[in-house]
């Protein structure tokens, strides 16, 4: 990358990107014996996670998979989505489960999260699918994440080694399993956040930078290096008019206008990372569903 081929900034398409990955994965479930399945477990009434859950559950069926939905009370208490959880465990016509996040505050999230048989977590945000992360084993990877790889590499091809990727937010949604990813691609990776000192000339370094630190519009073009791609996670609703009930616009965590002719490529909010996710959530259901079989099928041949 050179600072001649940055002033041509390219924009990711990611909902162009996650099409086709949704049409490659109708393609391959219309092959298969089995319809792979995904339950969803929404609490509460949060309009957001209301959305996000119906646009899954749509997409699921878009391509061929089936799908159930469990709508909890916002008071349900700990021991009764406990309880659904070990069901849908136990369930062999269950092949993925999501927990929709954020869960009501009266809820121990972690323990609901790590309750989740690993092989069908397909949020990948076990402890178990952690430590496959950062073993680089086998195993379910999170969503958000693995569609920035997706994404840098539509940008980039499929050989990431040795570029140096710059990740601004150290989350374990984001940040932290984005890194391990990156470093399973052969990548140099700094890890970034809101305590590093002088963030500008530590993301001026970066081939590819990551910012999923959840403040809107905080790296602008001076922060990057000429020719760097940029990968903008961040979603984030600021009221921009003084008009009385105007509606909140999205940004992301990257002033995008100031990044054009300096960036190489640069993903926009909306429509960059965010149709990623589903559709990596899609492929891992598939994946779960084919995995779980093959594991029963080795258990059934040596018994």
């Amino acid at each position: 990358m050179n600072e001649q081929s940055a002033l041509l900034t390219q924009i990711i398409d990611g909902k162009s990107i996650a099409r086709e990955q949704r049409e490659k994965l109708a393609s391959q479930i219309a092959q298969l014996e089995y319809t792979p399945t995904l339950a969803v477990v929404l609490v509460g009434e949060d309009p957001a996670s209301q959305i996000y859950v119906r646009n899954k559950i749509r997409l699921c069926e878009s391509v061929g998979m089936g799908s159930v939905h469990h709508k909890l009370d916002a008071h349900v208490n700990q021991l009764d989505i406990e309880r659904l959880i070990v069901e849908l465990n136990e369930d062999e016509t269950i092949d993925g489960i999501l927990v929709q996040l954020p869960l009501p505050s009266s809820l121990d999230e972690t323990r609901i999260i790590n309750l989740i048989d690993a092989d069908k977590d397909v949020d990948g945000l076990t402890r178990v699918n952690a430590g496959r992360l950062v073993s680089n084993e086998l195993g379910l990877r999170p969503c958000t994440p693995v569609g920035c790889i997706l994404l840098a590499k539509s940008a980039l091809g499929d050989d990431l080694s040795g570029l140096h990727v710059v990740v601004v937010g150290r989350s374990i949604l984001v940040g932290k399993p984005v890194a391990a990813l990156f470093l399973n691609e052969d990548c140099t990776v700094t890890i970034a956040h809101s305590r590093t000192k002088d963030l500008k000339s530590v993301c001026q370094s970066a081939d590819i930078l990551v910012a999923a630190v959840g403040r809107a519009e905080l790296i602008n073009g001076d922060f990057l290096k000429p020719g760097a791609v940029v990968i903008d996670v961040g979603i984030n609703r600021a009221n921009t008019s003084a008009e009385k009930n105007s509606k909140p616009k999205i940004l992301g965590d990257v002033d995008f206008d100031s990044c054009q002719g300096r960036a190489s490529y640069i993903t926009p909010v909306p429509g960059g990372v965010g149709p990623m996710t589903i559709a990596s959530l899609l492929t891992n259901t598939v994946a779960a569903a084919t995995l779980r079989r093959q594991r029963a099928n080795t258990a059934i041949s040596r018994s």
